[in-house]
């Protein structure tokens, strides 16, 4: 395996594997059937990484390649990493519609195809930064440079962290 995949051999502990756009289904079961052998169940979590704009298209074959083998992996939605950009005004940042909208393609592929969203991946903190766009506050590349904060990768403020988690909960209900 080569690129951003590494092989962990040790059968004891949980694995995960980042799905990004270039992730064909047949890679993906390659991946699974290398790292997961004898099929444990929880054994492999798949992190999909797609950006909102891919995510309803490439995410399905993935999931019917993988199901099809029958090892029983955990399906994880990084909506932060594949929607991130550089503003008009310099700064690493993530829009906040963009990541909740993969996360509802996430669920939407999921409930349509009959399999279970296991959990999302977010990067938030509690302090009232600028670093994502959007969300209730409206937060434009105009305001990015007041409260940037992060060392590395932008992160939810504090209200926008709420807002995804309430329409993760809506979306769980529904």
């Amino acid at each position: 395996m080569t690129g951003a995949y590494r092989v962990r051999r040790s059968d004891r502990q949980p694995d995960r594997r980042q799905d990004r756009p270039t992730m064909t289904p047949e890679l993906a079961v390659e991946y699974v059937e290398r790292l997961d052998p004898h099929n444990k169940p929880g054994r492999l979590t798949l992190v999909s990484r797609l950006g909102n704009n891919k995510v309803r298209d490439l995410l399905p074959p993935i999931i019917e390649k993988v199901e099809a083998t029958g090892h029983q992996v955990i399906w994880q939605c990084d909506p932060m990493h594949g929607n991130t950009h550089e503003s008009s005004t310099g700064y690493k940042t993530r829009h906040f519609d963009r990541i909740v909208d993969e996360v509802q393609g996430f669920f939407e592929v999921h409930r349509a195809l009959g399999t279970h969203p296991g959990g999302i991946h977010v990067e938030i903190t509690g302090e009232d930064v600028t670093e994502c766009l959007g969300g209730a506050q409206d937060i434009s590349d105009s305001d990015l440079a007041g409260r940037y904060e992060t060392a590395c990768d932008p992160r939810l403020n504090t209200q926008q962290s709420l807002e995804l988690a309430f329409l993760v909960a809506e979306m769980l209900r529904d």
